[in-house]
């Protein structure tokens, strides 16, 4: 008998705890993106969104929710019932929003952190009729003619991107606003703008088509990854680094056990050959890890942006 109520007993325990975990997904997964089509934000986007449908049997429906620098889609995330079923890619924009909008979603009240998924290095593009070819020729230019050169900006990094330079060359610089990077690049291929700061895995197609040129990368050193033979910015503008980065988050309140078996998911997919293959040949380099390794550097990067674009004369409208 006291064998038989061991047993009991112990399958009780175990059955409370996997109850603790609420059934997850019972229904299709809602993506959201906070860009426009064909970005890097979507094309990262929709590999993963296929992936994790076959790895769970639900569909993942990808949803473009473009504006207001993202926050339409940081929004509806936050919003969005915490039951795992609405899932939402974001880059540095989530942090960096607050700095610029006053209405924006909060990153850490608003939405819970859930993977860091990759990291990439970004590119400063010109128009190929636009004449400086270097870092140092631009901030020249620039300050020779203030109000007269376009950057364009879409949210997170290449909005910072822009006003780094404005701030750098002591002169006014037009910054023209996407809801993407994907419309942004078309405006600079079309001539549109002059500048553009975007993420190398997009931007090395275009360069070497020809379409853009390529003045000098944002990663910390040279050799970094695609179109690692192009000078740094931090060559001429010491500490100028902008590393993008890709992660998921989910609405707050969203039960712990069910963030840690999203997260679990993500690793999962992230490792498989034919994700890992068609994300590392496009220039991503695969990081995985904890929610709360995200949260750190949620945390840092807001901590060492917010004090960028606060120098940069940036105030929250």
């Amino acid at each position: 008998m006291r064998g038989l109520f061991a047993l009991v007993l112990s399958i009780g325990i175990h059955g409370g705890a996997f109850a603790q975990e609420p059934a997850w997904p019972v229904k299709p997964i809602r993506w959201l993106v906070p860009f426009a089509p064909g970005g890097p934000a979507d094309v990262v986007s929709r590999i993963l969104a296929a992936g994790l449908a076959e790895r769970t049997g639900q569909p993942s429906v990808v949803e473009n929710l473009p504006g207001a620098q993202g926050n339409i889609a940081h929004g509806a995330t936050s919003k969005s019932a915490p039951d795992g079923h609405t899932v939402l890619f974001v880059v540095p924009s989530v942090i960096t929003n607050p700095f610029y909008l006053k209405a924006s979603v909060d990153p850490f009240r608003d939405l819970a952190p859930v993977i860091h998924l990759d990291t990439a290095s970004m590119v400063l593009l010109a128009h190929p009729s636009f004449a400086p070819t270097t870092t140092a020729e631009v901030l020249a230019f620039v300050k020779a003619n203030p109000g007269k050169v376009s950057c364009g900006a879409s949210g997170a990094l290449p909005s910072v991107g822009c006003e780094l330079l404005r701030a750098h060359a002591g002169a006014d610089l037009l910054m023209v606003m996407y809801k993407g990077n994907a419309p942004a690049l078309s405006a600079l291929m079309g001539g549109e703008i002059n500048l553009l700061f975007d993420v190398v895995n997009i931007a090395m197609g275009h360069v070497k088509g020809g379409k853009v040129r390529a003045i000098a990368s944002t990663a910390p050193r040279r050799g970094m990854g695609p179109l690692g033979e192009l000078p740094v910015m931090a060559e001429t503008i010491p500490g100028f680094e902008l590393v993008t980065w890709h992660g998921m988050m989910v609405a707050p309140g969203t039960p712990p056990a069910l963030v840690q078996r999203l997260n679990r998911e993500f690793n999962a997919l992230l490792q498989q050959p034919d994700v890992k293959g068609r994300m590392e040949s496009s220039g991503l380099q695969i990081t995985g890890g904890s929610p709360e390794d995200f949260a750190a550097i949620l945390k840092r990067d807001y901590d060492k942006y917010g004090a960028a674009l606060r120098a940069a004369g940036v105030k929250p409208e």
